[in-house]
């Protein structure tokens, strides 16, 4: 018998009610919370998406890049009137992504994506305000007159006929490009003035012959050939005004300035770092490197210098050792007219061992083709790797080569290839292709955010690439090759003193001749390498810098992930986990992957 009364077995019966109610809000918090998640996190895909589908059309060129094949016969308005538009709409969408979202609601990956296109823009305004390369530098045109068309040949997966009618189409616009540049150009620079002249000769070269080649035409009866003619008689006059007109006026001052610089690096790199910090950190790193390229090299001294004594071991001595070693292993090269094919014969072995180690899982198929670099390109670096492009990424990803340019003189093309000798030609394969950029970009185009494969982090991407470096030869690639670990180590100094070049040139008065002293008396590179590094310096700012940046977040992060897994850490499952964040700026990865 219950000796419970009434009044308390009301009370225990509300409680129980009370209690099914609970519960079943709860089940029911934790079905809506998940969705309502996703529900936020749509809108912001939707948002982006509208977005990129409106900046496809109006930068049809951009289109291109990205894979969107519904503008590839069109050409971006270039004239000062279209880019004031273009300033005034990323002011408004930066505006309007304030408020368009509750953040609260999205998830953490949603958020990372709206910060990413916010800092895009921010960066974006910023330079057309402090930088306008339409206004300071003349190369910037040629990426719409012959890149943008090239580019529809080697990785659009459209039939052949069609990138030859959108072709014709794309082609038939240049003459206004020149009209936008010929209204725009100011005061640039002399040295971008001269590259760009270098540039144009080039692309006039493309338009007489190269492009019919490439397109499978012959010249005589394709619908390419009217349009050429034109294209190549406008870049003939492109030529001649920059010759007669701009380059007289070209006294304009490539240093960015330690202000600009500061506030470029902060938004170029992403990566929570100051210019200060940068410039400090890569300081202490080359005094690093360099000890340990000594260790090595004086490892190899008496296999490469059988009857001589090592340098004293002081500062001079050590350098001595160091060059004289490299200098004596870069007379292992092959000729100019082989460098592609050597590249591509780099490439099995260096596949076999990703595969036989399980550094990660390849792409398959794969889609890497490894080219000469058009003459319209060269002048900036020694090889690039074009992905295949997010909205189209079936396509081909296309790995290029710069021989020395065919009227450089005798000595500066040796030196040239006792640069990119048999050992340095793996490094440089294994950066910009396998594992690097090639197999980085081509996961980064797996991942879902359109955010993060549209708006890509340049210094992820170059941070990857150098991380690999190191890290196949700590796994055991060339099987403890000396050579190849000196080459390593000279490649990863680079790096480092480009960081450095990057800072002292554009924020210091540094001149021509100390940037030769760093980079061939500490860096160890060939006069020849040396003075395009220098070049390259003075037609850029800030991007020099992602390398050492990056390739420092991919250590750091490495370090921790793998001691806080302990045994439980597996070094290809760990990459692959790394590779799927997406290509989006290293400061986020230590929150993303634990």
């Amino acid at each position: 018998m219950s000796i419970l009364k009434v009044g308390s077995q009301t009370k225990i019966r509300n409680a129980k009610q009370h209690l099914v109610r609970f519960i079943l809000c709860f089940c029911f918090a934790l079905v809506a919370g998940p969705s309502l998640a996703q529900d936020a996190d749509k809108s912001v895909a939707t948002a982006f998406r509208e977005w990129l589908n409106e900046e496809c059309k109006r930068h049809p060129v951009f289109a291109t890049q990205q894979g969107n094949r519904d503008y590839d016969g069109a050409m971006d308005d270039l004239s000062p009137k279209a880019r004031a538009a273009d300033m005034d709409h990323d002011r408004q969408v930066l505006s309007s992504l304030a408020t368009k979202f509750d953040r609260s609601k999205l998830s953490r990956a949603a958020q990372i994506d709206v910060e990413i296109w916010e800092s895009h823009l921010r960066y974006r305004l910023w330079q057309a305000q402090n930088v306008d390369d339409f206004a300071n530098d003349p190369r910037v045109y040629l990426v719409y007159c012959s890149d943008s068309v090239f580019g529809l040949f080697t990785q659009s997966t459209l039939p052949r006929h069609r990138n030859v009618e959108n072709a014709v189409s794309r082609i038939s616009h240049i003459p206004e490009v020149i009209a936008a540049a010929k209204a725009s150009i100011k005061i640039p620079p002399k040295v971008l003035t001269e590259i760009a002249i270098k540039r144009t000769e080039g692309a006039i070269s493309f338009y007489e012959k190269d492009i019919f080649a490439l397109a499978e035409e012959s010249p005589q009866i394709s619908s390419l050939a009217a349009p050429c003619r034109k294209a190549a008689d406008a870049l003939r006059e492109y030529k001649t005004f920059l010759q007669n007109e701009v380059l007289p006026r070209s006294n304009g001052d490539w240093r960015l300035g330690e202000k600009k610089f500061s506030e470029k690096l902060a938004m170029e790199l992403d990566a929570g770092l100051s210019a200060a910090e940068v410039i400090a950190t890569a300081e202490a790193e080359a005094d690093r490197v360099e000890r340990e390229m000594y260790y090595v090299a004086k490892q190899l001294w008496s296999s490469v210098f059988k009857d001589q004594t090592v340098p004293p071991d002081d500062v001079m001595g050590r350098r001595e050792t160091i060059r004289a070693v490299l200098s004596e292993l870069g007379k292992q090269h092959g000729t100019a007219e082989a460098l592609v094919s050597d590249a591509q014969n780099t490439v099995q072995a260096i596949k076999k061992f990703i595969q036989d180690k399980k550094i990660l899982t390849l792409p398959s198929p794969d889609q890497c083709t490894i080219i000469e670099m058009p003459e319209f390109q060269r002048g900036f670096s020694a090889a690039y790797l074009n992905q295949a492009p997010p909205l189209d990424a079936k396509a081909k990803s296309l790995y290029a080569i710069s021989p020395p340019p065919s009227d450089w003189p005798t000595e500066r093309q040796e030196a040239f290839m006792q640069e990119y000798n048999a050992s340095m030609l793996q490094i440089l394969t294994i950066h910009e292709a396998y594992p690097g950029h090639y197999v980085q970009l081509d996961y980064g185009n797996r991942v879902d955010s359109l955010v993060r494969k549209v708006l890509s982090s340049g210094v992820f991407a170059e941070g990857w690439a150098v991380y690999t470096e190191q890290m196949m030869l700590d796994e055991g690639y060339g099987d403890g090759n000396l050579a190849l670990r000196l080459h390593q180590l000279k490649f990863y100094m680079r790096a480092v003193l480009n960081a450095i070049l990057d800072y002292r040139m554009h924020c210091t008065s540094m001149t021509d001749e100390e940037a030769l002293s760093l980079l061939v008396d500490r860096g160890f590179q060939t006069v020849g390498e040396a003075t395009g590094k220098i070049q390259r310096a003075k037609q850029s700012s800030c991007q020099l810098s992602t390398y050492f940046v990056g390739r420092t977040a991919f250590y750091r992060l490495r370090q921790n992930v793998q001691r806080q897994r302990g045994s439980e850490f597996n070094l290809g499952k760990y990459h692959e986990e790394v590779l799927l964040q997406g290509t989006l700026p290293v400061k986020y990865l230590p929150e993303l992957v634990k």
